[in-house]
């Protein structure tokens, strides 16, 4: 038995909506730790460091990895990205479920070092559909558009290795199944604290 919280790990290509449908999430659920990642890209418009992200350079990045503060890390489209280690263990050992929105090569070394983490892959219904998300957001140059499609037929063929695929043509359906797999996996016999009386 362990009141630790569940680690959830939302991952899929760039362009399938991991960041709407996160905070699509927090309408459903108010008591998940949503993690922060540090990345070596430059800010999107609108984002906010240490909100969406800490923004950090290259050379503060490869410090973090020489002294294995990163849960996980790697490097995508030739950018870093990766997850600090401390908060999410500190938030776990505090009974909060943490919901972690990283790329797939992070997600497959979270499952290595936390067997018991939940993986959900979230796909666009279709590759038109993804292509047109990314040139939608008008933040990538055709060329880098491309790599991400690419990468994306890449990253499907992992599917068997997750726990959950959602496919997300509908935000808040996506968000409202995710709540029901969190709902479904704090159920499981090793995530609940019994009465002691139980255990006699």
């Amino acid at each position: 038995m362990s009141d630790k919280g569940n680690l959830i790990v939302l991952s899929g290509p760039s362009g399938s909506g991991k960041g709407t449908v996160r905070q699509a999430l927090g309408r459903y659920r108010n008591n998940l730790y949503y993690s922060v990642s540090a990345t070596t890209r430059a800010p999107r418009p609108g984002e906010v460091h240490g909100t969406d992200y800490y923004f950090v350079s290259r050379e503060e990045f490869e410090q973090m990895i020489e002294a294995n503060e990163l849960l996980e890390w790697a490097e995508v489209y030739t950018y870093y990205y990766g997850t600090p280690r401390m908060p999410v263990e500190d938030a776990l050992n505090q009974g909060l479920d943490v919901v972690l929105e990283i790329d797939v090569q992070g997600a497959l070394q979270v499952k290595e070092r936390f067997n018991e983490a939940v993986l959900i892959f979230l796909l666009p219904p279709t590759p038109e559909e993804l292509g047109a998300r990314l040139k939608g957001r008008k933040t990538d140059a055709p060329e880098e558009i491309q790599t991400r499609l690419e990468w994306a037929k890449r990253e499907v063929k992992l599917l068997n290795r997750y726990n959950y695929l959602i496919i997300n043509d509908n935000v808040e359906e996506a968000a409202k199944r995710i709540n029901s797999i969190i709902e479904a996996e704090g159920c499981r016999p090793f995530c609940q604290c019994l009465n002691s009386n139980w255990l006699d």
